[in-house]
């Protein structure tokens, strides 16, 4: 699937508690992080006229991002360095594994190629994840529910007063949040809607 899309799927499960920001945030990077073994892209790019060329994208992507141990160390970076620890370490294996669940699903190339995900790897190649009825990266329901989850994530934002920005910037999570108000106004504000905006921002 699109990052993007991926992004606002962890955003989604990370507002599914009570968290505060940097919790949210685990959550939330949770659900794009596999994506890092995709970064060989750059260098296979870069270098493909060589004679022998280094294949880090090829050969590794969905195999050093996409599986259970890759996962389980990002929970327990995780759960080093927030207040809330097993509830956001859980939330954060979650975020993960829809990041692989929707890779299966939705993850089609243009050439029908599948990208099988090692899901022991380094331990064994005896379980790799492959579905048939995957469908292409631009299919319909890939779009579908990037169109939702953005409803979804505004929805939110009006709602509680801070938005998937605050992950770049309090001061443009800020803004959003005032101008999506104005837009949108609330129809009843209750009175304890600002402090616990406040506390789950801490």
């Amino acid at each position: 699937m699109n990052p993007i899309t991926h992004l606002l799927v962890g955003w989604t499960v990370a507002n599914s508690a009570r968290l505060n920001r940097r919790e949210r945030a685990a959550v939330t990077l949770a659900g794009v992080i596999p994506d890092l073994d995709g970064i060989g892209l750059v260098a296979e790019v870069a270098i493909r006229s060589w004679e022998e060329p280094l294949l880090w994208w090829t050969d590794y992507h969905h195999v050093l991002g996409h599986n259970l141990s890759f996962s389980v160390l990002i929970a327990a970076i995780s759960f080093a360095f927030v207040k809330r620890r097993w509830m956001t370490a859980a939330l954060v294996l979650v975020s993960f594994h829809l990041h692989l669940l929707g890779d299966l699903v939705g993850g089609g190339g243009s050439d029908g190629y599948q990208w099988p995900m090692h899901y022991l790897y380094p331990f064994s190649d005896a379980w790799q994840w492959v579905w048939q009825g995957q469908w292409a990266l631009n299919a319909w329901p890939n779009m579908l529910l990037t169109a939702i989850l953005l409803v979804v994530t505004f929805a939110l934002a009006r709602r509680r007063g801070y938005s998937l920005l605050e992950l770049l910037s309090s001061a443009a999570d800020r803004g959003f949040v005032a101008a999506l108000r104005r837009r949108f106004p609330l129809a009843s504000m209750p009175a304890n809607v600002e402090s616990r905006s406040g506390i789950e921002r801490s």
